[in-house]
């Protein structure tokens, strides 16, 4: 009876521990994507941030989402937050949800890539009491890419959100939308194997970067240092 007690719990642990693994892959994937979709952004003059636009930034925001449905559409997905802190370092990138409801008559499917420029220090730490919504909790534009980078203006510099996005595939309809960001602690905490929470790892320099997320940290600092 005790061997085969000491079997199931070895059993359970193993299961545990390939749980926690398989989760780790997901979202150190995650951080992959978002890297690829902000290299990709900065590939092409029609879809690349101006410079100026980056100096002013004082956090990223890097979302992948997929929408699909007919009539309420939900938007799902995922993104990552990173805060240039006080003393001018990037911080860690922290995964965060991503996600709209979409309502009224639409059908189709597609996939949308965003890049969030935050323009001052408090609007990301709306995360982290409650659900942050885009153009609601700040104000939000549509940001110009370098192909029209003259019409970068102070008055543009000064909005809190500067918002470059792209869709692939097809998705009809006219729509009310809602778009939010949301902290996700526990994904944060097996990609870091740390307890320490949003507000920590963006403002503290208490957790060393996991190895798979210093590839967008150095591209990071090489376009906005």
């Amino acid at each position: 009876m005790k061997k085969f007690l000491l079997l199931s719990l070895l059993a359970l642990s193993s299961a545990a521990s390939l749980s926690a693994e398989t989760q780790r892959e997901e979202y150190v994937t995650r951080i992959e994507s978002c890297e690829a979709i902000l290299r990709e952004f900065m590939a092409k003059p029609e879809t690349a941030i101006p410079a100026a636009v980056l100096q002013q930034a004082h956090a990223l925001v890097i979302v992948n989402q997929f929408k699909a449905g007919f009539v309420i559409a939900v938007k799902d997905g995922y993104g990552v937050v990173m805060v240039k802190r006080t003393n001018g370092t990037w911080s860690l990138p922290v995964l965060v949800s991503a996600g709209e409801l979409s309502l009224g008559f639409q059908a189709g499917a597609n996939k949308s890539e965003t890049i969030i420029v935050i323009t001052d220090d408090a609007t990301p730490r709306i995360m982290f009491d409650r659900r942050f919504n885009v153009g609601v909790d700040a104000k939000a534009v549509a940001g110009p890419s370098n192909a029209h980078a003259e019409s970068v203006s102070r008055e543009l510099l000064t909005t809190p959100l500067i918002v470059y996005s792209k869709a692939r595939g097809l998705f009809a309809g006219a729509t009310v939308k809602s778009g939010w960001l949301e902290r996700t602690d526990h994904a944060n905490f097996v990609l870091y194997s740390t307890r320490y929470t949003m507000p920590e790892l963006l403002y503290s320099d208490w957790v060393q970067p996991a190895p798979e997320v210093i590839p967008l940290m150095n591209y990071v600092k090489e376009i906005a240092p």
